[in-house]
């Protein structure tokens, strides 16, 4: 009864304290505790899998006297649990209090880098991650690199945020800044001595060297995070999802599913829940491209519910990705298409251009295979419109750092010219004292000066055309596709604006290589360079002189070909099916034979010559195309004439494409490729 009477007493002391603490870090630097730190690392883990038990330990360690001056580590700790739970309202609300900490901001800002991270939006995410390390640098030893980490470095957030930027960075496709980030983060993680980050962060750059083409250096690093983790069974677990990952892009499915079947082993033994869903969903996936839809829809609808719980919506999407494509393959089409509705809302806030493209890409891909047309050729719009924007911001941002780099190499230049004048009015100023002394003297200073002048002006004039060069050189760098030196969209857009703004006049052919995502599946991105790169040579020398040949993207290209009729353009389609699909493709991996589909039209249309824009005219050799891919693929379909006597009709004929071909408003002409 006595300990019942004192318990409010405690308690009112134990509020002061707090009170106290909270006043102490509103007013100085907040204090770090890397014991604690180590406590607070080990319940993120378990957050991960079970949120509602970490935060209720949370909770009792935050009513620990001995804790009540590290309130600031304690409620990032919430913040963070808070954002794994998917808790919105609770993750702004811890953010907004944080922000009364004047040593704070950089917390806040990795905060608010998770929670738009586990929202998938990863634009922001990363702003919000490099807002975080600038703060956290100083005592990381980060800024500058290479200095040794401060002891109150708070090195798991500043890997955190690496890790997001990480992210980012790889699915832009930027691997070397991918790379560098990553390296940070297993710097850090060395500094601090914690293994169970470090395997995280060697399995992260296995995955970042395989994308790079250095597989020994994949190899070691899988090793490495492999030999590091044992003994602690989830980081086991972790280590097997980078193996999966790794089987998967290599085109190992054998490898890829044994992997899978052990991680979700471990997960089970270490009774990690979110990671037994995210096992399954990576068993999803490699059933569908099996061909198992019974067993991909199983896996999948056994990770949906826990993810759903978690809140959890990368993993959620994917496993409805995987889930939709599992259902088409099994022709539960209606069933597929409401997960697709749901996929499509889930979608909406969702920044990852390339991840996008890859889902559209195989859920085109599913319907195509399963004889939806109308679906596929909706998905492979979807995908080119997306990819054009993919394209033009990385474009955009290729032109903003050369700009960067070379308006600094003008600016400097401005700056040496500066100097070399202060330089000369000086010389002059000197010469005009000497003047008043010796004639002669003045003289010979005078023409030094001139002779000086005369090569400051001849050096000015050679920088300015070395600019101009490299600008030149620039321009043209930019219209150039760096893996195959074909033109680029860019080039081709340069094209465009030459003819006639209302009516595009010439012939389009868009060609697609056959199933070539089973290319990289199967024998590696290395493998699809090469094949990519010797078509587009095929390409080169099956067209004539005059015509231009665009990497348009992917494994797709564009012909433009001026002053050639209709009867010629089926000759030229046929010369590129053969020049292609002829002779096998020499690889490291053994000869592979390439085949295409081709769409083709000629412009403006017969017979009634209505005028199109450039635009609608590639969209008129893209349906051609996908009129080719659903027949069978390995061939030619070209417009040959359109019953529209104006743009209304012609845009009916578009909306439903394959409707007008049937009802013969649409005829077409068939060229067929070279036969096994």
């Amino acid at each position: 009864m006595t300990g019942l009477r004192t318990q409010p007493w405690i308690g009112l002391l134990l509020m002061l304290a707090c009170a106290a603490a909270w006043a102490a870090d509103i007013g100085g630097k907040a204090a770090f505790d890397p014991a604690l730190d180590a406590q607070l690392a080990r319940l993120q883990r378990i957050a991960y899998d079970k949120p509602a038990l970490a935060l209720q330990i949370l909770q009792k360690l935050r009513l620990d006297p001995a804790h009540a001056a590290n309130s600031q580590q304690l409620l990032l700790a919430e913040g963070r649990m808070q954002a794994a739970a998917g808790n919105d309202a609770a993750v702004e609300a811890i953010a907004t209090n944080l922000s009364q900490y004047p040593q704070s901001q950089a917390q806040v800002s990795l905060l608010r880098a998770l929670h738009a991270d586990q929202g998938g939006r990863s634009l922001q995410a990363a702003e919000y991650a490099e807002q975080a390390l600038a703060g956290l640098a100083p005592q990381c030893g980060l800024e500058p690199l290479g200095q040794p980490m401060a002891e109150d470095c708070d090195f798991r957030s500043a890997w955190a945020a690496l890790r997001v930027l990480t992210r980012k960075r790889q699915n832009e496709g930027v691997f070397s800044l991918a790379e560098a980030s990553a390296r940070q983060g297993l710097a850090l993680a060395e500094a601090g001595k914690d293994h169970y980050l470090q395997a995280l962060s060697m399995g992260g750059l296995a995955v970042l060297s395989l994308l790079s083409g250095q597989t020994d250096d994949m190899h070691r690093w899988l090793a490495q995070g492999q030999k590091i983790s044992e003994g602690d069974v989830l980081a086991m677990a972790y280590m097997k999802a980078f193996e999966a990952a790794l089987a998967s892009r290599t085109g190992r499915p054998a490898e890829q599913l044994r992997a899978l079947e052990e991680g979700l082993a471990l997960a089970t033994q270490a009774d990690a829940p979110h990671l037994m869903a995210q096992m399954q969903v990576g068993l999803a996936d490699i059933y569908v491209r099996l061909q198992q839809p019974k067993k991909a829809i199983a896996a999948a609808e056994i990770a949906l519910p826990q993810l759903h719980a978690l809140a959890d919506q990368r993993l959620e999407r994917a496993a409805r990705h995987n889930l939709a494509l599992a259902l088409i393959q099994a022709r539960q089409f209606e069933r597929a298409r409401r997960e697709l509705t749901l996929l499509a809302e889930m979608r909406q806030d969702w920044s990852d251009h390339a991840v996008l493209i890859e889902e559209l890409r195989e859920e085109g891909e599913a319907w195509a295979a399963a004889g939806q047309a109308k679906e596929a050729l909706a998905n492979f719009h979807a995908e080119r419109s997306l990819n054009a924007e993919l394209v033009a911001l990385n474009r955009e941002a290729s032109l903003r750092q050369l700009k960067i780099k070379y308006d600094s190499e003008r600016k400097q230049a401005d700056l040496d010219l500066l100097i070399r004048d202060k330089s000369l009015v000086d010389k002059q100023l000197a010469n005009r004292h000497l003047a008043q002394q010796v004639g002669l003297a003045v003289a010979a200073l005078l023409a030094l000066s001139i002779g000086l002048a005369v090569v400051m002006v001849k050096r000015v004039r050679e920088a300015n055309r070395r600019l101009k060069a490299n600008q030149a050189l620039l321009r043209a760098q930019s219209e150039r596709d760096p893996l195959t030196d074909l033109a680029n969209r860019r080039h081709f857009l340069g094209v465009m604006e030459q003819q006639a703004p209302a009516q595009f006049n010439g012939a389009l052919l868009m060609i697609d290589i056959d199933h070539f995502k089973h290319v990289n599946d199967q024998h590696g991105h290395g493998v699809g360079d090469v094949v990519i790169c010797e078509v587009a040579r095929r390409l080169s020398h099956a067209v004539r002189a005059e015509d231009l040949v665009v990497r348009w993207g992917g494994e797709e290209f564009l012909v433009f070909a001026p002053d050639v009729s209709l009867g010629d353009l089926a000759h030229l389609a046929e010369r590129i099916l053969r020049g292609v699909g002829g002779q096998t493709i020499p690889t490291d991996t053994g000869p592979l034979r390439v085949t295409v589909s081709i769409g083709f039209a000629h412009f403006p249309l017969p017979p009634s010559k209505l005028e199109l824009q450039w635009e609608q005219a590639v969209n008129w050799a893209d349906m051609a195309l996908y009129t080719a891919k659903s027949r069978g693929r390995n061939r030619a379909m070209g417009i040959a004439t359109v019953d529209a006597r104006d743009s209304d009709a012609l845009t009916q004929i578009e909306a439903d494409f394959d409707a007008a071909c049937s009802s013969e408003r649409v005829s077409l002409l068939q060229v067929l490729g070279p036969s096994a």
